[in-house]
């Protein structure tokens, strides 16, 4: 990992010191990372005696709920149960620290309030590309497993931790060690020396590992499985390219009462299979989108894929995107016959 400046940690630790109603934004679609460093950064800024308010703008899944245990009542505030509450109650903060995106445009319905604040915005996040212009201070290391960790490090340098993991709020280690397992796969992939690092001193610090572990892999609904199964009998698709591709529509999200969370880690399994070079898994959002999730394997850019094709981007060999209707594709029927054709021209042109 880079060398953290010093000078942004000691402005950092003023504003910290200064704030009185921070405000912590995450990106659309929260997944484990994004929920782990934004209450893992709460948990710290309450033992600062800093109030904070963590926003999100749709719905937390119900597989990570357990991520709030210890949070702030009522937190996080969702926009799209109340998009004027959550934007009045933006207004009113006097620091904004923006976790696991890279532009506001990825806070999708805060995305505009976000840009109108005139108070101090920090960005601590691990992607590609990120908007310095519109932040005050900007941490950003594509070399670090996620959000979780990068704000793990930056947390350590702050002079009441001081390097001592055992300092941070014991909800605070947990978050944090539960972002850095979903970003990482559990280790299996975007792992470095310093996520090794960070994980070998949360645990000597007192993190139960085995209860993270228990709560992301082992609490998952029977629908979940029921789904995958159908998905990788009847749905997945291979092409010559070594391409492995799912497209999940709207008539199987309601066969297997589809929920948000449920399709976690899916777009990861293919890769497993011998002479698999790539995986995309495509599930339908509403009438005109569907979300798209590309992995590859080392040597293979998923993120040139996705920005390619599918207007996205991300890490090198895991990123996301979409594709529209009728703009990129006629109708749902055509999806697979897009994903084909394009990886046809990734691979070969």
């Amino acid at each position: 990992m880079d060398t953290l400046d010093r000078q942004s940690l000691a402005r950092l630790d003023e504003l910290f010191g200064k704030a009185t109603n921070t405000a912590i934004v995450t990106h659309v679609h929260p997944d484990g990372d994004a929920l782990g460093s934004s209450f893992g950064l709460q948990h710290y800024l309450n033992s600062r005696g800093v109030a904070s308010t963590v926003f999100v703008s749709d719905e937390v899944p119900e597989t990570l709920r357990f991520v709030l245990e210890g949070a702030a009542e009522g937190q996080p505030i969702v926009a799209a149960e109340g998009l004027e509450r959550a934007e009045s109650l933006l207004a009113s903060a006097d620091l904004l620290v923006c976790l696991d995106f890279n532009n506001f445009s990825r806070a999708d319905l805060l995305s505009s309030s976000l840009k109108s604040l005139s108070c101090p915005k920090v960005l601590i996040d691990h992607h590609l590309r990120p908007d310095r212009e519109s932040f005050d201070l900007c941490f950003s290391d594509t070399q670090v497993s996620s959000a979780s960790e990068l704000l793990y490090h930056v947390l350590m340098e702050m002079p009441d931790v001081s390097g001592d993991a055992s300092a941070l709020p014991p909800h605070c280690a947990r978050c944090l060690m539960t972002g850095m397992t979903t970003d990482t796969n559990n280790f299996a992939n975007s792992t470095y020396p310093s996520t090794l690092e960070m994980a070998s001193k949360l645990i000597a610090a007192g993190v139960d590992r085995d209860s993270i572990l228990y709560g992301i892999y082992n609490n998952y609904r029977e629908e979940r499985y029921r789904l995958l199964g159908h998905l990788l009998s009847d749905v997945l698709t291979i092409t010559p390219d070594g391409v492995a591709y799912m497209v999940l529509g709207e008539e199987d999200k309601r066969k297997f009462d589809v929920r948000e969370g449920d399709t976690e880690a899916f777009v990861n399994m293919p890769l497993g299979i011998r002479g698999v070079r790539m995986s995309i898994f495509a599930k339908q959002q509403d009438e005109s989108v569907y979300r798209i999730s590309v992995r590859s394997e080392k040597g293979v850019s998923a993120n040139v894929c996705a920005g390619n094709y599918f207007h996205g981007g991300g890490h090198e060999n895991a990123a996301g995107g979409r594709l529209e209707i009728p703009a990129d594709v006629t109708d749902p029927q055509s999806v697979a016959t897009y994903i084909e054709t394009v990886t046809r021209k990734f691979f070969n042109e």
